[in-house]
């Protein structure tokens, strides 16, 4: 089916974009990825923890995990393969991933409209947080941006055109995303809805174009598929353990608070369209008349409502009609169309909205990433906090490996069996072959083969100080150890707490081979 989607585009009209103005929102988009990579690598001293569990899980390439599906951790073990695992490989991974979902984002845009229009809406929406600040936190949230971006661009393509290679492009992407994090199905699910409500179902190209794209989708997420069966659907036992809610009471209060969640973190959106609605009101453009939205058709504006609103809501309802508990990150890829919503005010000057735009999101930009810098750099560190950003790491690593050359000089340090925190501080400050044995679980820990993963010997590692998490199996190998001992050290500055390691080595037995 080809929709017919060029009543009212007046001067709005959607046309393919320039070379020069996608090297345009390229040079955005590579300033933006250097601006938070840049600072967050100055500022900090490791990655957050879910960096820092990638980094961890990128230690072989798996087709699942205890915890979620694999792709963000492909990425990373592709990365860590070409830069190995420095610190700052976590920021620049989840600011990449961020920058190329805002890509997809002003490639949508420019289907039903200019392409200055749809990077006036891209500016906007990258000062969200979770395109911003939380773009610097390498997860399967942050992950996920750019697949679930992808695919609402794929499916507006197919409903409109109706190409198959639209259908089977979604049908492929889709497929990563769900190979992201399993959440991809309330966009799914909200891409039928918008089927459904539209009428599109009648048509027999959208029939047979979904069929496609399913039968694609299932090739791609196949071998995870096999993966679950043999691994008796691990994620989802973990899945289960993080939605459920005591009472209906406190379902309503979660619901409650992840709606101000994101209302706070798409909030420096909300200053950008306030800066810019009072410098329009200030300065008027000699250009006025109907607003951006005006001028899209009737079916493009369900569009960006319906697929737009769609995944909060849906979301939201789930959580009320099935009594589950709501966690904060869950909302980062609901927001991504959310720049287009500023249309339904817009009006005047493209040139000008996007030349001041461009001055609010570039300061806006500057200024979180900076102040960011500041609070989790020499503010956190002076100040004594405990973030995770000041942590340690380098001069733990390097207490662990000198307890351990000088009992079992000669021999490299291969396993650190510890918390995903600690023993990835320890690893990835080490050398990239070292390996976390996590918590001393081989479920966990699948790089590692219970027949052959002590023989060249383990740093056993833990504390209480380091929010780690301290497992039975974890200590039960701590006594093993032939060697104990401590290591004490302050967290950052004279103002902070102590942290203290307890250690233990498991020397390499005869069946080590180097």
């Amino acid at each position: 089916m080809q929709h017919d989607n060029t009543d009212k585009m007046n001067g709005a009209r959607a046309a393919a974009p320039s070379p020069a103005q996608g090297w345009a929102v390229l040079a955005f988009l590579a300033g933006m990825v250097a601006l938070w990579t840049l600072l967050c690598t100055i500022s900090h001293r490791a990655p957050d923890l879910d960096g820092m569990e990638e980094l961890v899980w990128a230690s072989s390439f798996e087709f699942g995990y205890t915890k979620h599906p694999p792709l963000p951790s492909w990425f990373m073990y592709a990365l860590s393969g070409l830069f190995g695992t420095p610190v700052w490989l976590a920021f620049f991974a989840g600011q990449l991933v961020s920058a190329l979902g805002l890509w997809f984002v002003w490639r949508l845009g420019c289907e039903f409209t200019s392409p200055r229009r749809a990077l006036i809406a891209t500016l906007m929406v990258s000062t969200t947080l979770y395109f911003s600040l939380r773009g610097t936190i390498y997860n399967h949230n942050t992950a996920q941006l750019w697949s679930i971006a992808a695919c609402t661009w794929l499916f507006y393509r197919a409903l409109r055109y109706g190409r198959s290679s639209s259908w089977l492009w979604l049908g492929a992407v889709a497929g990563l995303s769900m190979l992201t994090k399993y959440s991809a199905v309330i966009q799914f699910g909200v891409f039928f809805i918008f089927i459904v409500v539209q009428g599109h179902w009648r048509d027999a190209g959208v029939r047979h174009g979904v069929l496609h794209a399913l039968a694609v989708f299932a090739v791609v997420v196949s071998p995870h598929v096999f993966w679950l069966v043999d691994n008796h659907f691990a994620p989802f036992r973990y899945l289960d353990n993080s939605i459920e809610s005591s009472s209906y009471a406190e379902v309503l209060k979660g619901i409650w608070d992840f709606s101000i969640d994101q209302l706070a973190r798409i909030s420096p959106m909300l200053l950008v369209w306030l800066a810019l609605y009072v410098w329009n009101r200030r300065r008027p453009m000699a250009q006025r008349g109907e607003t951006y939205a005006g001028e899209l058709s009737s079916w493009d504006r369900s569009f960006l409502l319906w697929v737009g609103l769609g995944p909060f809501v849906a979301t939201v309802l789930m959580s009320a009609v099935l009594g589950t508990r709501l966690v904060a990150s869950w909302g980062t890829t609901f927001f991504v169309l959310y720049g287009y919503f500023a249309f339904w005010w817009l009006s005047g000057s493209t040139r000008a909205t996007l030349r001041r735009t461009a001055m609010i999101v570039i300061a806006v930009h500057m200024l979180m990433a900076v102040g960011y810098a500041v609070a989790r750099g020499p503010l956190a560190h002076y100040s004594g906090r405990t973030a995770r950003s000041t942590f340690p790491g380098p001069e733990i690593a390097q207490r662990m490996q000198q307890v351990w050359s000088q009992h079992v000089p000669g021999q490299p340090l291969r396993v650190v069996a510890s918390d995903t925190w600690l023993g990835g501080n320890i690893a990835v400050n080490l050398d990239p072959a070292a390996r976390v044995f996590i918590n001393g679980s081989f479920a966990e820990s699948p790089w590692l083969s219970p027949d052959t993963a002590l023989d060249c010997g383990a740093l056993v590692a833990y504390s209480d100080d380091t929010r780690g998490h301290l497992a039975e199996a974890l200590l039960r190998l701590h006594e093993q150890a032939r060697w104990t001992g401590v290591e004490s050290l302050r967290w950052s500055s004279e103002k902070s707490p102590m942290i203290e390691i307890q250690w233990g080595i498991i020397p390499p037995s005869e069946a080590c081979r180097e």
